[in-house]
């Protein structure tokens, strides 16, 4: 089987790169990331992932380029975006560019191609905002540039239900340790403050609610699909539905002496809740609870 990942090098991408490198049936996986992320983290390190890793430096837009790559591929997975929170409403072009054109430039080029399946990972903020849980069904009202392109980008990838297995996967925000970190993720950032300057600040009331899953579930849940007899379709990746108080309650049990800075305190924040889908979970095989979770995240700083 001969994998392309788009967006490789990321945060998701260089976990899940772990997890299929020691795949027997994977013959190649073709890493394709223009590494807009100041991140080189993937291509250093003690832990060696093989030899059929290849690395390719391309731009989602760059049309040729992917369709070059995408020759004799059996499986894509497309984790290229444009990713900033929780600072979503900035450089708005960037988002509309990436994620909705960027994945359109995919889904032209898959169209002429080969390859039998896709594996697309969307976020759950293409449901806005709700005062209830919502499933994979509910209607989309996305709240932010970022929330609307990816929705746009579904819309694209939606055309390709007819011609192959297609899998559209919205995720909830992803935390944990893993070399190619990113700390603008809520609960990373949080980790992050409380450890090295004992403060942490929080926007609004924090009674807001989040879903959250640890990044080591989300890759195991991507890899999964290698095999998996899932049928194509739409769902929520979700593990925790959390208010951001109860976030912080949690890390206050590994830093007793946390301070926290309320921000807008008066303030109620949009919030969101996903039901998430039983058939991701159930390929889970690692059940932690969120404090063990963050415990282990504690222990992977230096200092």
């Amino acid at each position: 089987m001969k994998i392309l990942i788009t967006g490789g090098a990321g945060y998701i991408g260089t976990e899940l790169l772990q997890k299929l490198s020691s795949k027997a049936e994977i013959s190649e996986l073709i890493v394709y990331d223009n590494l807009s992320r100041p991140n080189r983290n993937l291509f250093i390190g003690d832990q060696k992932m093989g030899g059929k890793i290849r690395f390719v430096q391309g731009d989602l837009l760059d049309s040729r380029k992917l369709r070059q790559c995408l020759q004799g591929v059996d499986l894509v997975y497309h984790l290229a975006a444009k990713v900033t929170t929780p600072f979503a409403d900035q450089n708005a072009h960037q988002f509309e560019q990436i994620n909705h054109w960027g994945t359109a430039e995919l889904v032209y080029a898959l169209e002429e191609s080969k390859v039998n399946k896709l594996v697309h990972l969307s976020s759950v903020s293409v449901y806005g905002s709700t005062d209830d849980k919502v499933d994979s069904s509910a209607p989309l009202n996305p709240r932010t540039f970022y929330g609307i392109s990816k929705m746009r980008g579904e819309e694209h990838v939606l055309r390709l239900m007819n011609k192959m297995d297609v899998s559209i996967i919205r995720c909830g925000n992803v935390y944990g340790y893993n070399k190619s970190m990113r700390f603008d993720a809520v609960i990373n950032r949080f980790m992050f403050d409380a450890n090295f300057s004992g403060r942490i600040s929080i926007n609004g009331s924090g009674e807001q609610s989040r879903p959250f899953i640890h990044i080591s579930k989300v890759a195991e849940v991507l890899a999964a699909m290698t095999n998996s007899s899932l049928k194509g379709g739409t769902y929520n990746l979700v593990e925790h539905n959390m208010a951001i108080g109860e976030v912080v309650e949690a890390i206050r049990q590994f830093y007793p002496m946390l301070e926290m800075l309320f921000i807008n305190q008066h303030m109620k924040m949009r919030q969101l809740m996903v039901k998430p889908s039983e058939e991701l979970n159930s390929m889970i095989s690692l059940k932690r609870s969120f404090a063990e979770e963050l415990k282990d995240f504690k222990e992977a700083f230096t200092f």
